[in-house]
């Protein structure tokens, strides 16, 4: 049995960007993914500002920059009035290194990522290889997976659980994933439509209690996201069929439009017990999932990623002592269950929830004095900076 320094599980951009910061450092690493190639479906495609250097210092941001666009309008729309608050990640700059988001689809970062891990020798990439159990010891921990060809197993001094909301590795931990369940169900559409024509941001979050939206563009292409709260009571098998209902009511004009995928998904605030479990991490959904207003489920796994490769590292390398896991743990759970998931559930109640007049025009008039207000607007905008944990260790130069 191949014995690597880390197994990372889960071929998203966190599992990606995990086994890229190692691969980099010098370390044997194998990356573990049940599907057969990186999943393409409507899922998380903006990465604020803050999240920049972190990818820069993995050595992509410039190919993410030729395959996604950056942009720093943004706009709330009040559905039932047509009114417009815009506001500008422009006002960041002199204060950021990258003055605005990027926007892509998160399969498009994770395919350029594992392009750059491709590369490194010491990296090995299994697609169609699914986890069925992990077992861990004093020395390391154990993968048993099933593919095409029948089950195997991998040997490892640590493991890294990136799989998703779902995950295999912290169930086999036994490891609780506390929180909610939000009753409604979102649907995400990836569609064809000019909503620059008629105004939109390419940053526009709706405000309705009926018809509350996201609606940003994800690349050059024309393809725009439109993310909207499905009533928890219908049947997932009719979420298609309503599609056209919706968008009669969520599309501006009367053009016609081109549907290319869509999602229907439940939203959580949850976290996990631990991030730790002996020589099991946890990172992204896998360690915490919430609802995607404001772009704070991806933006919290990356933040993960980019103190939890140098951590490791430093540990596997004998430069630190494995107690930094634990404060990687404590960390990264803090500043989910303290800052990503309230900021989140607050968005959520602003753009699907204000149904009483009054509130929604003291919300409204906060958002006014905000876009008035360069300096409320930094302010603002700095708040995904407050995800970031400072490194554990001494940063690792990537090669």
């Amino acid at each position: 049995m191949q014995h690597n320094d880390v197994l990372v599980v889960g071929a998203g951009p966190v599992g990606v960007l995990n086994a890229l910061g190692l691969a980099q450092a010098g370390l044997s690493v194998t990356l573990l993914e049940a599907e057969p190639a990186i999943v393409n479906a409507p899922r998380a495609m903006v990465y604020h500002w803050s999240v920049l250097e972190g990818i820069e210092r993995l050595g992509i941001l410039d190919a993410a920059k030729r395959v996604g666009f950056t942009k720093q309008d943004y706009s709330y729309f009040v559905y039932a009035t047509g009114e417009r608050i815009d506001m500008s990640v422009g006002v960041l700059e002199g204060l950021a290194p990258h003055p605005y988001n990027l926007h892509m689809g998160q399969h498009k970062l994770a395919g350029i990522a594992l392009d750059a891990l491709r590369r490194f020798d010491n990296a090995t990439v299994r697609f169609d290889t699914r986890v069925t159990g992990v077992a861990q010891d004093d020395d390391g921990v154990t993968v048993t997976v099933e593919t095409a060809d029948g089950t195997d197993q991998y040997r490892a001094s640590y493991l890294i659980g990136a799989d998703g909301a779902g995950s295999t590795v912290r169930k086999s931990q036994g490891l609780t994933f506390e929180g909610m369940t939000w009753p409604e169900v979102f649907v995400a559409t990836n569609v064809r439509y000019d909503f620059e024509k008629h105004g939109y941001a390419r940053s526009t979050l709706q405000i309705d209690p009926t018809y509350g939206a996201i609606i940003s563009k994800i690349d050059t292409t024309g393809l725009w996201r439109v993310t909207y709260a499905e009533h928890p009571d219908t049947p997932e098998e009719r979420m298609g069929a309503r599609i056209p209902q919706w968008f009669e009511k969520l599309m501006p004009g009367d053009e016609e439009y081109e549907l290319d995928a869509y999602r229907p998904y439940r939203m959580h605030q949850r976290c996990a017990s631990t991030m730790r479990a002996g020589r099991v991490l946890l990172a992204g959904d896998a360690a915490h999932a919430t609802n995607p207003i404001g772009g704070l489920g991806l933006t919290s796994g990356l933040f993960d990623t980019f103190v939890l490769y140098d951590a490791l590292t430093a540990v596997i390398k004998g430069t630190a002592d494995d107690s930094v896991l634990d404060r990687y743990s404590e960390e990264r759970r803090r500043t989910f269950l303290e800052v990503a998931s309230p900021r989140a559930s607050a968005n959520k109640r602003l753009l699907y929830h204000t149904s009483d007049p009054e509130q929604l025009e003291a919300e409204l008039s906060k958002l006014r004095v905000l876009a008035a207000d360069e300096e409320g607007q930094r302010k603002n905008f700095l708040f995904t900076k407050q995800l970031e944990t400072p490194p554990l260790v001494q940063p690792v130069s990537a090669v």
